[in-house]
């Protein structure tokens, strides 16, 4: 039989390919109780449930934390240590929820704000690391200059007389004669080969070590053990540590010649990089929930996800509902022709995210991009022990309570969050005060749990 008439099925090769594609969301997921009184302290500690630790005093009022429905204080569920690359300030975000039954549903149940410090030293370090930049950037053009000039003029004859700028082909030619020594690379040149100095490797490492030291300094100064914050309710703290989240690759779909691939079709190859996912668009059918369906499939891989992150990315919606209609609009139907209208086919509308569907910030007036969204597990981490767990009910108080659930009746005695997802929604530019604290509360959608 000959080789091209033999179908490998598997090999060691193809394992490789088809390796788990990253894709560029961070996931939080549960990492253990948080029994460390310092990491408590610690707002670089990114957490889930506890009482907030804030980056600096004075601290905010309690009523950041309160509901929009019942005025009462809601517990933490979420504190994110997410601060900004080239951004001044020390960053972090915050989010809280009220678990009475009758706030549920409700706007302003599900609040989420954003504190900003600005970090004095690094934003010093920025600046030293802009002037850097700018100034290789110049060097580079003067050099694409020079070199373009030298391009530019005409080429030598070599059989001239006196002319010299063929090099000779033997190495010692130049030295028994007298000619100029090829010159010394000179210290600039050194450091742009070997990359940065061993003095700006330790400046940098000290300048690291100084702004970790100032943050500390200023996380135990900002403490809330003498503050109202303290008395707060609040859910049982565990650490929220970071993965990455990979998605299995696509199948392998041969495709006869001739043929074309629908990029929108959910059984056709996605690019490897894992992006093309949140981009496709979402069918218009009233038989079948597809937002939902690729909201579980999704979850599916990583089941233990408590959060999703991706700063300027796509949310995964939980169900077609109006948050859905908001942030994936359907598209208006084409043009029915003028004649046989009845007879066209037309192929299904696709919904596509639409970020300008989003309210701007207040503050600045930038438009507001997607930061991170709320998963169910989270709602299975903080749900705590009923306190009448142990206590058996008898039949008659059991028909009783179903009764009561059934008319709606103990709807504002009732606990818990009912939720999908909560999406937050930032500010594009970050925008805060030129010197010390700024809180900023940020867009909220909530989709619920029907």
């Amino acid at each position: 039989m000959s080789p091209r008439d033999v179908e490998d099925t598997w090999s060691d090769s193809d394992d490789e390919l088809d390796a788990d594609l990253e894709t560029a969301v961070d996931l939080g997921v549960p990492d253990g109780p948080v029994d460390d009184p310092a990491a408590l302290l610690d707002a670089t500690v990114s957490r889930i449930g506890g009482h907030p630790t804030f980056l600096s005093t004075p601290h905010p009022p309690p009523s950041h934390a309160t509901c929009n429905n019942c005025s009462q204080p809601m517990e933490l569920l979420i504190q994110i240590w997410c601060p900004l690359e080239d951004s001044p300030n020390d960053r972090a975000l915050y989010v809280w929820a009220c678990a009475n039954g009758a706030c549920q549903r409700k706007a302003g149940s599900v609040r989420a704000w954003r504190e900003l410090r600005f970090n004095k030293k690094y934003a010093e370090k920025l600046e030293r690391k802009l002037a850097r930049r700018k100034a290789k950037e110049l060097e580079e053009a003067k050099a694409a200059e020079a070199e373009a000039a030298r391009k530019s003029q005409p080429k030598s004859n070599p059989f001239a007389l006196g002319a010299s700028s063929v090099p000779s082909p033997f190495g010692l030619g130049s030295q028994i004669f007298g000619g100029a020594a090829p010159p010394e690379p000179t210290q600039t040149e050194s450091a742009e080969r070997g990359g940065s100095s061993d003095d700006e490797r330790s400046e940098s490492d000290m300048e690291d070590d100084d702004d970790d030291d100032a943050l500390v300094a200023g996380m135990q100064s900002a403490s809330i053990e003498d503050s109202p914050w303290k008395s707060a309710p609040a859910y049982p703290p565990f650490y929220l540590s970071t993965v990455s989240e990979y998605l299995p690759p696509p199948p392998k779909v041969k495709v006869p010649a001739g043929a074309t691939v629908d990029p929108d079709d959910d059984n056709a190859p996605k690019s490897r990089d894992g992006g093309g996912w949140d981009l496709e668009g979402y069918e218009n059918s009233i038989d079948v929930d597809h937002a939902f369906e690729r909201f579980s499939k999704r979850v599916s891989y990583e089941g233990e996800q408590c959060l999703r992150y991706e700063r300027g990315g796509t949310p995964l919606p939980f169900s077609s509902d109006k948050v859905f209609d908001q942030l994936f609009p359907l598209p208006p139907a084409p043009p029915a022709p003028v004649t046989k209208p009845d007879f066209m086919v037309t192929p299904p509308r696709k919904r596509t995210y639409a970020p300008e569907s989003l309210p701007r910030c207040p503050h600045c007036q930038s438009r507001r991009v997607f930061e991170c969204q709320l998963m169910p597990n989270l709602i299975n981490v903080l749900r705590a022990p009923a306190e009448d767990s142990q206590k058996k009910l008898t039949d008659e108080e059991r028909r009783a309570e179903v009764l009561r659930a059934l008319k709606g009746e103990g709807a504002s005695s009732r606990r818990g969050m009912e939720w999908g997802t909560c999406m937050v929604f930032s500010c594009e530019q970050d925008c805060s005060l030129e010197q010390g604290s700024t809180w900023r509360e940020e867009y909220v959608l909530v989709q619920w749990d029907d």
